[in-house]
């Protein structure tokens, strides 16, 4: 179901969507929100079965530097490994990042010490971000998601027991996504002349 208001709201950014591992199959909410609003782009991987930190951040690079010109602030919606690409590839470049995003969505993120990658990403986001987590995410504990939020200076959103909150969670166009994405909107939306040229 589209949020109307939403869908508007977002025609003032470019959206990069960001998924995990496997990428995002066409039941997954970030798929059928890409299809729902217009302004959605996906980052794309050459192996999907291959999270890479340094590969997957590269490309979400040259979606964020090469691809776009930077007419309006970019905001990221992120799923699992995707996070952490999102996280690592921003703080590798926080001043042209300051410019350039005005926030992110990161939904579910993996846990960081399963990939041996903590020690890259342990630092503040430089834009509004929030982290929503799962109560019973095998990916990882409730607990060291509210610790991570923390650390990246997020908003942290308790989803309830939701899983990974991606295809198999079942939640369609995942309506109560989309308030938290129209609450980041709002939230970017306050300083956005700033992100633009």
């Amino acid at each position: 179901m589209q949020n109307i208001s939403l869908s508007q709201s977002l025609s003032d950014f470019r959206v990069l969507i960001v998924p995990g591992l496997d990428n995002s199959g066409p039941q997954h909410w970030q798929s059928r929100w890409q299809h729902l609003f217009p302004t959605c782009v996906r980052i794309e991987q050459e192996q999907w079965d291959r999270p890479d930190l340094q590969r997957w951040s590269q490309r979400l690079q040259e979606g964020l530097f090469q691809k776009m010109p930077v007419d309006r602030p970019i905001l990221l919606i992120a799923h699992s490994f995707g996070c952490l690409t999102t996280i690592h590839s921003t703080l590798a470049h926080v001043p042209l990042i300051k410019e350039r995003v005005a926030g992110a969505l990161l939904v579910a993120p993996a846990d960081p010490e399963k990939f041996g990658i903590s020690a890259e990403l342990r630092a503040s986001l430089p834009f509004p971000s929030i982290v929503v987590g799962s109560q019973n995410d095998p990916w990882m504990e409730a607990s060291e998601t509210v610790k991570w939020a923390k650390l990246w200076g997020s908003e942290y959103i308790d989803a309830g027991a939701l899983g990974h909150i991606n295809a198999d969670s079942q939640l369609g166009d995942w309506v109560d996504g989309q308030a938290l994405l129209e609450r980041l909107v709002q939230t970017a939306g306050a300083d956005k002349t700033s992100k633009i040229n």
